[in-house]
């Protein structure tokens, strides 16, 4: 996604320097296992990258999942991109002693030192994209990372025929307030995704990861409206 193309009402939220100083009390209430996808991730990563690995963070606004993996991971180097300037500052506050291991840099992927990368994720990002700046971000993924370094990505992906595309985002609504968001923020979020994001069905999903050169995709969460997968570049 370029600058210029990115979701005016989207990147405002992740500007707005008051929404980023709660968006850490978000994900978790929003996204089922929302730590036990970090720790998924890292042990994903694990399997294929070095113990120094150098790994490329797409959407590292906040910092959650780049602190998950310099805790867990002590000699990994990381470079994180965000387009909100906001939301790295919060992530260099999250971070704290790991910033000596953190690369963050604003923009998009096109602005992702070229590599080579032993690893890489995309949480809860991909979602933001529609389909033809999916499928481009993700070749741009693939093509820093080293041959045969492992990919993760995550995002919201749920089934998109007649009538279940309603059922699923009242379910993602649930979720957030059975977990204690407050119910007119959920409700909220809920329409705001229902009018913004170009959200697709997990085998799509999966198909865009396959068509930008990743090879072996595999499922490996599953949560209501959130997919993970695996691939290798």
């Amino acid at each position: 996604m370029h600058h210029d193309e990115a979701a005016p009402a989207l990147l405002a939220h992740f500007s707005d320097p008051a929404a980023v100083t709660r968006y850490a009390e978000g994900p978790p209430r929003f996204v089922p296992g929302f730590a036990d996808l970090h720790r998924m991730t890292r042990i994903l990563l694990a399997e294929q990258a070095a113990q120094d690995a150098l790994v490329l963070v797409l959407g590292a606004g906040g910092g959650l999942e780049l602190k998950a993996l310099a805790e867990a991971e002590h000699r990994w180097r990381f470079v994180g991109i965000d387009p909100a300037a906001e939301m790295l500052k919060l992530a260099e506050q999250t971070l704290g002693q790991f910033n000596a291991r953190v690369q963050l840099q604003q923009g998009y992927v096109d602005d992702a030192p070229d590599g080579p990368f032993d690893a890489a994720t995309c949480l809860l990002t991909l979602h933001f994209l529609d389909v033809d700046e999916r499928r481009r971000t993700a070749r741009e993924i693939h093509r820093r990372l080293r041959p045969g370094a492992p990919f993760v990505a995550a995002h919201s992906s749920f089934p998109q025929a007649d009538g279940e595309r309603a059922r699923w985002l009242s379910r993602y609504a649930a979720y957030a307030i059975a977990s204690g968001a407050d119910p007119n923020q959920a409700n909220n979020a809920r329409a705001a995704v229902e009018a913004h994001l170009s959200l697709l069905s997990p085998e799509h999903d999966a198909q865009i990861l396959r068509e930008a050169g990743f090879r072996d995709v595999e499922l490996f969460f599953a949560a209501f409206t959130w997919r993970g997968w695996v691939g290798y570049a």
